[in-house]
């Protein structure tokens, strides 16, 4: 049976997948990231979510982006692979070949599109935690996938063997006290929100999945830890450093500024997949005026 105990803390990156300017996946540039981060101290990879544009990477890149992450990491940071999908059998296929090839454990985002019941979310959710050994994260977003999963499904849920943790992409505090109200011990709870990120580990949660940790992976590392730590005078400093920032990112649909960035900042070429476009001409200066402040130096536009 697989421990309830996810032993993961602090700042997960969901990591971008580097592409070159045609969309083909740069793959020297995705082990040269996965080593960065190790070194930033990120608390684990999250390969294949929504910042890693799963919705337009072919089955077999998303199982290569999962596999290369695990053996260029070598047991030296857990990997996450997100197999979510809004068809069960596809999302137990890819949990099965994730499993397969040694991943920490998987992120298994509530089914887009469809908009299934709670009692569909329910199901589904079973079906793949019972298809597999791997230990199981849900992942509740709903701005992407319309339907929410109530507190009642999550925490019938929890009452599965290797479901083991929830990513809550909501904001949403309120829910949030609730959940660690009836959640059992020893379940995972990670937010899925930047700008809320510190405000839900101190409420309960150990850690966050970050989109700003894959241009700042030191500074999220430091105030996650230091929300952990119940340090109250870091947490203020470091999260209105990063408050406009975190919002920022967020100006388009992730990861188009997220990207946008990180190709001004040297670190990957432009390479974004249609229906995604790179970030729009009149948003430039508000990204730029957020990166000024959390004290980013970007390379000088071409």
């Amino acid at each position: 049976m697989t421990s309830k105990n996810l032993n993961i803390r602090g700042s997960l990156v969901a990591l971008v997948t580097p592409m070159f300017p045609d969309g083909s996946i740069d793959w020297p540039t995705y082990g040269e990231l996965i080593e960065w981060h190790i070194k930033q101290g990120t608390a684990a990879l999250v390969i294949m979510g929504s910042t890693g544009e799963t919705a337009t990477i072919s089955p077999a890149d998303h199982i290569q982006l999962i596999r290369v992450a695990v053996e260029r990491a070598a047991g030296r940071i857990p990997i996450i692979g997100g197999t979510g999908a809004n068809s069960t059998s596809e999302a137990i296929e890819l949990t099965s070949v994730a499993q397969e090839i040694g991943v920490t454990a998987c992120l298994s985002v509530v089914p887009y599109y469809n908009k299934p019941t709670q009692e569909g979310l329910t199901r589904h959710f079973r079906a793949v935690a019972e298809s597999c050994d791997v230990p199981i994260i849900l992942y509740d977003v709903p701005s992407r996938t319309i339907t929410r999963m109530s507190v009642d499904t999550i925490v019938a849920l929890a009452g599965v063997p290797n479901i083991v943790g929830l990513k809550d992409a909501t904001g949403d505090m309120a829910r949030a006290n609730e959940l660690f109200a009836r959640l059992p011990s020893g379940f995972s709870v990670f937010s899925g929100d930047d700008a809320s990120a510190a405000a839900l580990i101190l409420l309960g949660a150990q850690g966050n999945i970050s989109v700003t940790a894959n241009i700042l992976p030191a500074e999220m590392h430091d105030l996650c830890q230091a929300a952990l730590a119940g340090d109250l005078a870091t947490v203020r400093i470091l999260s209105r450093r990063l408050a406009t920032l975190n919002q920022a990112l967020f100006i388009e649909s992730n990861p188009i500024p997220v990207k946008w960035v990180m190709a001004r900042m040297g670190m990957i070429r432009e390479g974004i997949r249609l229906p995604l476009t790179p970030l729009s001409a009149s948003f430039v200066k508000t990204v730029e005026s957020a990166l000024h402040a959390a004290g980013i130096d970007l390379l000088p536009q071409k």
